[in-house]
């Protein structure tokens, strides 16, 4: 069994991190690879297809052509600047060793200049079965990767909010004939769904109703993401060990869809609200250009941008709580790994959220938007004095995210697939 899995890139997003956790989870059990545009890991089996120096020129190139044009004409404002791709422009892998060698196509994130709808049907015309995985809802829709409140997607796209100008045949409306014209004729493709709440928006959807929808989660290294001293960690970071410590994480902070806003207002009414008997401070890391942590309600940390995944685990053991305020959200990452490490996760009753944190058991899960319940979900666990909160946290990951479980699952979906 050989298998190609195809992401933009090996690390940044959500997706990246997925697609290599899943490669080196199948390691050992079938032949596989990863195949992306930019490599940013040593590991062997990650195959670039940029193999010379004109060849990162045009990938930059794709990438301002399927940007711009959408910057400069398109967008409602700076906010949804990402929230939408075009896919039309891309890279031909069509005649890539790998691809060839290959028996199963699994498809992430093939966004941002990577793979335009044309290329898509490149190789679906290799008559390849074809495995792709749903890390947000761009699949099928006309281009956004999460809809929000729009149901469009159920029947067709067109007036799309997140457009200066839309209408009844914006961009939105071309993207989604593309796609209809894409999946119409080509039946030999099997969709993974992270979560249920994601299965069933694809089903839901006038693209993919008709097709097979699996529902397998993502993994993580659950003897790389575990529990470690909390009191060495914190003296190591040089924080409080008596305090209690509320984490707060994102690939971008001032991503709108990561709800910061509903973090600051729950911290205020945290302070305002209820008595503790202990300190609180804040600690925060991801990308942040524009958030003053210093206005806070409570004495902060800012972290900013962590590469070394082993210091990613010491930030999560350095928390008590780590809250996800997320507006939309399939299967974080960063939930998993905060409970991998035995640490409770407050977040929003939204997308795949309530199927990773059960509620009271180990974790909390909030009212949607309510800032009141996020504060309430923060001091609820700050103040629990049950040690099954944590136990239970990790406990879940166990059970349901780490690479046996999952990897198996990925064998047997692709062994029924070259059997039939």
């Amino acid at each position: 069994m050989k298998i190609s899995l195809i992401n933009t890139s090996d690390s940044g997003g959500g997706a990246a991190v997925a697609c290599i956790r899943l490669l080196k989870a199948l390691k050992g059990k079938v032949k596989v690879n990863m195949l992306v545009q930019h490599k940013n890991s040593l590991d062997s089996s990650v195959l670039s297809v940029l193999k010379f120096k004109l060849d990162f020129y045009l990938a930059k190139l794709n990438f301002l052509l399927e940007r711009i044009p959408f910057i400069a004409f398109y967008e409602k404002n700076k906010a949804v600047r990402f929230a939408f791709s075009t896919a039309n422009v891309g890279m031909d892998i069509s005649k890539n060793t790998a691809i060839i060698q290959s028996q199963i196509l699994h498809f992430h994130w093939i966004n941002q200049g990577f793979l335009s709808i044309n290329n898509l049907q490149k190789l679906i015309d290799l008559q390849k079965p074809i495995v792709w995985t749903l890390h947000d809802m761009w699949t099928f829709t006309g281009g956004c990767h999460y809809a929000g409140n729009c149901t469009n997607f159920m029947k067709q796209c067109g007036n799309c909010k997140f457009l200066i100008r839309p209408s009844e045949f914006d961009i939105s409306k071309k993207g989604w004939v593309l796609k209809q014209k894409l999946l119409s004729k080509n039946t030999n493709i099997t969709f993974i769904a992270c979560t249920n709440w994601m299965a069933e928006q694809a089903k839901n959807s006038s693209l993919l109703q008709n097709f097979n929808i699996q529902v397998i989660p993502n993994t993580i290294d659950i003897t790389l993401y575990k529990p470690l001293n909390k009191i060495e960690i914190r003296k190591k970071w040089g924080l409080n060990a008596n305090a209690k410590i509320i984490l707060f994480g994102a690939a971008n902070i001032n991503d709108k869809r990561k709800g910061l806003a509903y973090l600051i207002e729950a911290l205020e009414k945290l302070k305002a609200n209820y008595a503790t008997s202990f300190p609180i401070h804040i600690v925060l890391f991801g990308k942040n250009k524009m958030f003053n942590t210093s206005t806070l309600a409570f004495p902060s940390h800012n972290f900013s941008i962590i590469n070394n995944e082993q210091q990613l685990v010491e930030i999560y053991n350095l928390a008590d709580v780590f809250v996800l305020p997320s507006l939309e959200d399939n299967l974080p990452n960063m939930a998993m790994e905060a409970m991998a490490c035995g640490i409770p996760v407050v977040a929003f009753n939204q997308g795949g959220i309530p199927e990773m944190v059960n509620h009271q058991q180990n974790g909390y899960i909030a009212n949607y938007k309510s800032a009141d319940d996020l504060a309430k979900g923060i001091h609820w666990v700050l103040n629990n004095e049950n040690n099954n909160l944590q136990k239970n946290a990790r406990d879940k990951v166990i059970c349901t995210y780490s690479n046996d479980i999952i990897a198996q699952k990925h064998i047997a979906l692709y062994q029924s697939i070259l059997n039939k």
